[in-house]
C-alpha cells in the first residue's frame, strides 16, 4: 500500500483529475481526498475535511484567474496543519506568485502542467530533505546581506556570518549571486561550478546534484559559489525562485552574498529571506545610499525585513546609533567594530576572520549569528519519512 497520503485542493475539475492520476503514478504516494474549493477561514469546512483526511502532502493548484484565493489558502492550510507539507502547483513564468507561495508555506512550486515525474522527484526531496535537516520539517531560513554601497563590506560579513552559523549548527549554505563572485577568493577555495551551472539544471537538480556543484570549505560550510566572469545572459527570476525553493529544503541556513546587486534577482531573494541585513558605513554617503538601497528593496514588500549593519564601527563623536537608523530610514541590527589591518589581511590570505576566532571581530561575527537565530530553538516539528516502516 502506498506510503504516503495525499490531499488535492483544485478549482478545476479536469485539473483535479489529472493531478489524481499522477500522484497515484508515483506508486509511491495515493490521492485520498480532493476538494473543489479553496478554504477562506479556519473554520471553513474544506479544513476540516482536510483534517480528518489528515494527509502528508497537500497538492494546491494555483490557476492564472484565481490566483490569490489558492494563495490565501496554502497560507491557511499552513497554519491548520502545520505537519503537513505544502505543494504548489503553478506557471514557472510568475516569478512573484512562487515567492508569494513559498512566503505562505508551500515547500516546493511544480510546474503546471505536471507530470509524474515532477511529482515523484517532489515526493523524494522532500523526505530527503526530512531526514538531512536537524531541525525535522521546518525549511531553512534564508539571510542575505547586501551593500548600501561598494565596498561596504557585504561578502564579508556574508562569509564570516556564514562560518559562524556553520560553527553554531551545521548544515549551512552559502550562495554568492554578486556579478562578479567573490565568496570563494575570502575562504581560499577554487570552485569548479557556480550558480549558473546550477541554474543551468534545474530540470534535474535534486539534494545530490546540488551538493555536487558545492564548494566544501574545511569548517563544513557549502558553498554555490558565484560567477568568475561577467555574464552576458542574466537567469530570470523563476529560475532563481526554483533554486532557492531547493536550497531552502536542504539546509538549515542559507546565507546570500548579493554584495552590490540591485535587480529583480536581489529584491526576489529578499523577499524570501528571514532577514535582509544592509551593510553600510556611519558616514553621510553610505547612509543616504542606504536609504535608497531600503526603499529599492521595499518596493515590492517586506521592507520591515530588511535591518541596519554598521561595519568598520567606531564611536563619533555627536554622531549616535539613532542619527544612523533616522538617516538610513532602517532599524539597526548590529555593529561590526573598526578592525581594518585583520580584516584586509584576512582577505588576502584567504584566512577568514571566524577560523581567527580569538579575535573580537570573529566574537562580533558569533554574537550577529546568535542573534539572528534566537529564537529558532522554540520552533520544533515531527518529522515523517517516505520510507518509513509500518
Amino acid at each position: 500500500m502506498p506510503e504516503l497520503s495525499v490531499v488535492i485542493v483544485a478549482s478545476d475539475s479536469e485539473q483535479r483529475a489529472v493531478l489524481q492520476v499522477l500522484v497515484d503514478g508515483t506508486s509511491v504516494a495515493r490521492a485520498v481526498h480532493t476538494c473543489p474549493s479553496y478554504p477562506v477561514a479556519a473554520t471553513d469546512p474544506v479544513v476540516r475535511r482536510i483534517q480528518t483526511a489528515n494527509p502528508e502532502v497537500i497538492l494546491v493548484d494555483i490557476p492564472a484567474d484565481t490566483g490569490a484565493l489558492a494563495l490565501r489558502a496554502i497560507e491557511l492550510l499552513h497554519q491548520e496543519l502545520p505537519d503537513s507539507a505544502l505543494f504548489a502547483i503553478g506557471s514557472m513564468s510568475q516569478a512573484q506568485v512562487i515567492v508569494n507561495a513559498m512566503r505562505s508555506g508551500a515547500r516546493e512550486f511544480i510546474e503546471r502542467p505536471t507530470t509524474t515525474t515532477d511529482l515523484l522527484e517532489a515526493f523524494v526531496r522532500l523526505a530527503t530533505a526530512q531526514r538531512k535537516v536537524h531541525r525535522e520539517g521546518a525549511r531553512g531560513k534564508v539571510f542575505t546581506i547586501v551593500n548600501a554601497k561598494g565596498g561596504s563590506g557585504a561578502t564579508t560579513i556574508a562569509v564570516n556570518l556564514a562560518l559562524a552559523l556553520q560553527s553554531a549548527h551545521g548544515n549551512v549554505a552559502l550562495v554568492d549571486i554578486a556579478q562578479l563572485g567573490h565568496a570563494a577568493l575570502h575562504m581560499n577555495l577554487k570552485p569548479l561550478f557556480s550558480v549558473a551551472d546550477a541554474i543551468r539544471n534545474l530540470h534535474r537538480l535534486d539534494s545530490s546534484l546540488l551538493e555536487s556543484f558545492m564548494t566544501r570549505h574545511s569548517g563544513g560550510l557549502q558553498l554555490l559559489a558565484g560567477a568568475n566572469t561577467p555574464v552576458g545572459l542574466e537567469p530570470s527570476t523563476a529560475e532563481f525562485a526554483r533554486l532557492f525553493d531547493m536550497l531552502m529544503s536542504h539546509f538549515r541556513y542559507v546565507v546570500v552574498d548579493a554584495s552590490s546587486r540591485m535587480d529583480g534577482t536581489t529584491r526576489l531573494v529578499s523577499n524570501l529571506s528571514e532577514t535582509v541585513l544592509l551593510v553600510t558605513h556611519a558616514d553621510v554617503a553610505s547612509l543616504w545610499s542606504a536609504a535608497r538601497v531600503q526603499q529599492y528593496l521595499g518596493e515590492t514588500g517586506g521592507r520591515e525585513r530588511v535591518q541596519l549593519v554598521l561595519n568598520r564601527f567606531r564611536k563619533i563623536p555627536g554622531f549616535s546609533e539613532a542619527d544612523a537608523e533616522a538617516a538610513a530610514g532602517v532599524k539597526l541590527l548590529w555593529k561590526i567594530p573598526n578592525q581594518y589591518f585583520a580584516v584586509s589581511t584576512a582577505i588576502d590570505r584567504g584566512i577568514p576572520l571566524m577560523q581567527q576566532n580569538h579575535t573580537d571581530i570573529a566574537r562580533s561575527f558569533t554574537g550577529l549569528a546568535a542573534r539572528l537565530t534566537e529564537n529558532d530553538a522554540d520552533v520544533k516539528r515531527t518529522a515523517w519519512s517516505l520510507f518509513k516502516t509500518v
